[in-house]
């Protein structure tokens, strides 16, 4: 199913255009006003784009209306951002802003960061069983027959890319661009020994091998 994004602009000529832009990878609503911004949110979208500077119901008042109930992120459009009206606006509830005018590409790089973000939140406020081990996402802790098993950070963060993608196939260069980051001052080695660090943690608790070797590929996890 497709995620879903809501346009709020009061200039129907860029309405058109990032629904003609977005239309292909969302389902995108749109409305020219901020009453209409504010019925259409009860839809429930993934994302908002609202522009801050809508005649009658301007887009900070749309964002106070219905940010108790709209939990998802909520990027505002402006024509011209001063530290107050960035103040203004955070203080409000957005997220982010994006000055006009933009570019598309960057417009919807910043999309689609927010909607993995959520994504993220979404995955991690669940708690996923494996047989006799659990993992909460949210607590960031391990459990085996209920008694908990200590990992370091890189350790769960490691173990909780696997468990959410399992059968998948990760690299170590792969695990470690997602772990450490593109900037990490290691190298993949470390993931073997990160990895052979939650085997000999788990084989205190469990026979079971949940991390499973695919050789000449990387890892995966073994549910």
């Amino acid at each position: 199913m497709k995620q879903k994004l809501l346009i709020a602009d009061d200039e129907p000529g860029i309405v058109d255009m990032l629904k003609a832009y977005f239309s292909p990878q969302y389902d995108v609503l749109t409305a020219y006003g901020g009453e209409e911004a504010i019925k259409k949110a009860g839809s429930q979208p993934d994302l908002i784009l609202l522009d801050v500077n809508m005649p009658g119901t301007d887009g900070l008042s749309v964002c106070k209306a219905i940010r108790e109930h709209v939990s998802c992120p909520i990027l505002f459009l402006t024509a011209r951002i001063e530290s107050s009206d960035q103040l203004a606006g955070f203080q409000a509830g957005a997220d982010d802003y994006i000055l006009k005018p933009f570019d598309l590409d960057e417009l919807a790089a910043r999309v689609a960061a927010h909607l993995r973000r959520e994504e993220r939140l979404r995955r991690r406020s669940t708690v996923r069983f494996f047989g006799e081990l659990a993992v909460d996402y949210s607590a960031r802790t391990i459990t085996v027959h209920g008694e908990a098993v200590a990992l370091s950070r890189r350790e769960f963060d490691i173990l909780e890319l696997l468990s959410l993608n399992a059968g998948q196939v990760f690299d170590r260069e792969r695990i470690y661009e997602t772990v450490w980051g593109i900037d990490g001052s290691g190298n993949s080695d470390t993931v073997m020994e990160h990895i052979r660090k939650i085997r000999a943690k788990l084989a205190r608790y469990t026979l079971h091998s949940y991390i499973e070797t695919v050789w000449g590929c990387g890892y995966k996890w073994n549910a």
